[in-house]
């Protein structure tokens, strides 16, 4: 008999059993494991909800959930925020029926405006999607001379720019630098910093899976750091930060291709590079390193409105806001960037 089981704070051996079915289901993403709902329970107070299903003691199916409320943007169930990837990860379609309908219904009993299901594939043709997002992912060459040669002549360029350069990339064991970057970085674009806790706590949380390069130049100064996750046999950069100086020292694409060549010598296999806009300079950035857009199909449930929510940059009734936050100083800024930012994901 197929069952539905919630993920109870503590349990350590469900947790335990949860990222076992985690690692071995083809379906799931490093955003599926259980440490997630720790961090976003303490760093941002979001409610969770991961749901699974068994059979015979047999996990089949998991789905992890947070209750996001705000007034700025709205009251959403979602899979899940601040990740790029979420949803159903099953091994059967009956456990991911079931799952499907328990967030459904989970949804209406919170009375939230919509359920959001952030999912590689397109499940339901019938559900509304966000049609924003790609991804783009690349297998990762099985040696550095090819990896290098299969980014196009123009990028390949910039990165030997950053290798002629005498930049240097270094692994930190902690997130103060990158932090440095990072917040400097989004004031620049005008959007709110995540909480330093944040970082540290993905550290702390997912341990060697959560690393953090920097780049520096011959003399030590900081130029650029990325925060990557690593999942079975796959590299994913995901928060990134760049002092103004690191374009003319192509300090960026330096560091894309030390992560490369590191996850190369590893032996890992593909090359995620993450989520972003149609239309924007990361999307042609990555272009750019000859990676190619698969759309990302995000699905909705909508209870108590009528279009897909577009709490993102590109909203327009957000730029007066953006322009606003630019001109904030530094240090206030990032002291008041986490009590926006939660309610975004």
């Amino acid at each position: 008999m197929l069952t539905l089981q919630r993920l109870a704070p503590g349990d350590v051996r469900s947790a335990a059993l949860w990222d076992a079915f985690v690692l071995s289901c083809p379906a799931a993403t490093f955003f599926h494991r259980s440490g997630w709902r720790r961090v976003l329970a303490e760093v941002f107070h979001h409610d969770t909800h991961y749901l699974y299903t068994q059979r015979d003691g047999r996990i089949t199916g998991v789905l992890p959930l947070a209750h996001v409320k705000s007034r700025l943007f709205g009251n959403a169930l979602t899979s899940l925020p601040f990740a790029v990837y979420g949803g159903v990860a099953a091994d059967d379609e009956d456990s991911a029926t079931l799952l499907e309908q328990a967030a459904d219904q989970l949804g209406r009993d919170l009375g939230v405006d919509h359920l959001e299901l952030r999912q590689l594939q397109r499940s339901h043709d019938s559900w509304p999607k966000q049609e924003l997002y790609v991804t783009f992912r690349k297998n990762i060459e099985p040696t550095e001379e090819a990896n290098m040669l299969a980014i196009p002549r123009k990028q390949r360029a910039m990165v030997r720019k950053g290798i002629k350069n005498g930049l240097r990339a270094e692994v930190d064991s902690g997130v103060e630098r990158f932090f440095k970057l990072y917040a400097s970085n989004v004031h620049r674009h005008g959007t709110p910093a995540l909480p330093r806790r944040y970082f540290e706590l993905l550290q702390r949380e997912f341990g060697a899976d959560c690393e953090v390069l920097t780049v520096v130049d011959a003399g030590g100064r900081l130029l650029s750091s990325v925060l990557t996750f690593y999942f079975r046999d796959e590299v994913l950069p995901y928060y990134a930060g760049d002092d103004e100086a690191a374009r003319d020292l192509a300090a960026n694409d330096f560091k894309y291709w030390e992560l490369m060549r590191r996850a190369c010598a590893r032996g890992l296999k593909t090359f995620d590079y993450g989520r972003s806009k149609q239309g924007t300079g990361p999307y042609a950035f990555k272009k750019n390193w000859g990676f190619e857009p698969t759309p990302l199909n995000y699905e909705y449930r909508l209870y108590k409105r009528d279009a897909v929510p577009q709490n993102n940059p590109s909203n327009a009734k957000y730029q007066l806001m953006i322009k606003t936050w630019r001109k904030l100083p530094l240090g206030l800024a990032n002291w008041l960037g986490p009590m926006v930012v939660r309610s975004l994901g």
